[in-house]
């Protein structure tokens, strides 16, 4: 599931690329704020913590992530590191 976006962060240099930064915010957005609030993080993986519902609902965000790109894994990254009280990463660069 979330093989494909990783890579393609990496190969487009998205502001996210790590994997498991890929499944926080996936996860986050799956349970509306920390996943590590709602799922045992010593259950591991956390992704089959999850209720059909909720399953569907990660499955649909890293579908729409890979289709969508950057710009919608930059808004979801914002509000994941909001729940955790972080900042925001820098917006990119223009290109000229």
């Amino acid at each position: 599931m979330l093989g494909r976006p990783p890579a393609r962060a990496r190969e487009q240099r998205w502001v996210v690329t790590a994997d498991h930064c890929f499944g926080r915010i996936v996860l986050d957005h799956a349970v509306g704020g920390r996943w590590y609030d709602v799922l045992d993080r010593r259950r591991s993986p956390a992704l089959t913590q999850l209720d059909d519902d909720r399953l569907a609902a990660a499955v649909g965000l890293a579908e729409r992530i890979d289709a969508e790109g950057d710009p919608l894994l930059r808004e979801l990254d914002r509000q994941s590191l909001a729940w955790r009280g972080k900042p925001a990463k820098a917006a990119p660069a223009p290109t000229a």
